[in-house]
């Protein structure tokens, strides 16, 4: 008679927040991931839309810690305790797929994954730059863009229609108009074609322009960092660090926000922050956040300034940079805007 399997350790506070984070798909990709070699013979008794979103999950997963891997699957607690952590990445979820499934179907459906997020490919399809969606569209008949537009968010299609030649946008607005109710079959054949001509070639040409890359990069180094290697940047490459330069949000672009900007990032960031921040930026930053507060919060700040005494310059760059990726996440969210300082950026009052 077989050893009856030992109890699991019980999760703990960290165990159950991070099942709690985990999702439904990422809990499935997680088992799937800790199967190994097994895998694949569950894989092959899956749906194509089922494989789909589990190998979104997987190659998106990162580090699950082995302790969660055992909580979420006690049944299979002797193979998964001895395989202690697993990860997840892009690359393994390729090589698995690659075992059982045809060549041409693991590059469309790991194409997919490279490509816009999204459930299905109405989802990805609003994720699409507007001008890129557009650039594709003008070449299709006015009907087929109509059942598209249809289908995304009123905002997305608004951006889309504008990039698109006026006569032919028009005609595809009387189309959308005009529109009966739409065949499934055309639909499907739709979709189909937007997956595999359009979302194929996608995944394949884009590719995020290096300087933006690098102007992310140098937003995380403190001030001095940031500094020595622009300069020897300069020296080898003039062009480059310009553009770096140009593309890099920085604290002292806040001072771009308007009032109402001011007053939402304040109260999105630490209070410690903005004192630590302040004590370090110029007049006409401490002047556009203390103007914008309360005559007994303004104060309050100012002797909560004074009373630090001197401070680290590493640590005023720490707080900004802080400053820095609560504005992005605000803005992210629609709740400010944060101007690059092009003309279609300027507020109209």
């Amino acid at each position: 008679m077989a050893a009856p399997l030992p109890a699991p350790r019980p999760p703990d506070g960290d165990d159950k927040k991070d099942m709690v984070r985990l999702s439904g798909p990422e809990k499935a990709a997680v088992l799937m991931l800790a199967l190994g070699d097994e895998a694949p013979k569950v894989f092959a008794l899956l749906h194509e839309e089922e494989i789909r979103d589990l190998s979104t999950a997987m190659s998106s997963l990162g580090l699950v810690q082995a302790a969660t891997v055992e909580a979420l699957a006690v049944e299979f607690l002797n193979r998964i305790g001895g395989s202690g952590a697993i990860m997840g990445s892009y690359e393994h979820t390729q090589r698995m797929l690659a075992s059982f499934m045809e060549a041409d179907k693991v590059t469309s459906i790991m194409e997919e994954i490279r490509g816009p997020a999204g459930r299905n490919i109405w989802d990805k399809i609003a994720n699409v730059n507007e001008e890129v969606l557009a650039s594709y569209l003008r070449n299709e008949y006015p009907q087929t863009v109509a059942v598209v537009l249809s289908r995304v968010r009123p905002e997305h299609a608004a951006k889309v229609l504008s990039k698109l030649p006026e006569e032919f946008a028009a005609e595809c607005i009387v189309r959308m108009l005009n529109m009966e109710p739409v065949q499934r079959e055309i639909v499907e054949k739709i979709e189909t074609t937007l997956r595999t001509e359009f979302m194929s070639n996608l995944a394949r040409t884009t590719r995020r322009d290096p300087h933006e890359l690098m102007a992310d990069i140098f937003n995380s180094f403190d001030r001095q960092t940031e500094s020595r290697f622009l300069s020897a940047l300069e020296t080898r490459a003039h062009e480059s660090a310009d553009r770096i330069r140009s593309l890099m949000f920085v604290f002292e672009d806040l001072r771009k926000l308007d009032a109402s900007g001011v007053q939402t990032l304040m109260r999105g960031v630490d209070k410690s922050d903005l004192g630590l921040a302040l004590k370090g930026a110029s007049d006409e930053m401490r002047n556009l956040f203390l103007s914008n507060m309360s005559e007994r919060g303004s104060k309050i700040l100012k002797e909560e300034m004074a009373a630090m005494g001197p401070v680290r310059l590493r640590d005023v760059d720490a707080a900004q940079s802080r400053m820095v990726a609560v504005a992005k996440e605000l803005s992210a969210r629609g709740e400010i805007v944060l101007s690059d300082g092009k003309s279609d950026d300027e507020l109209i009052y």
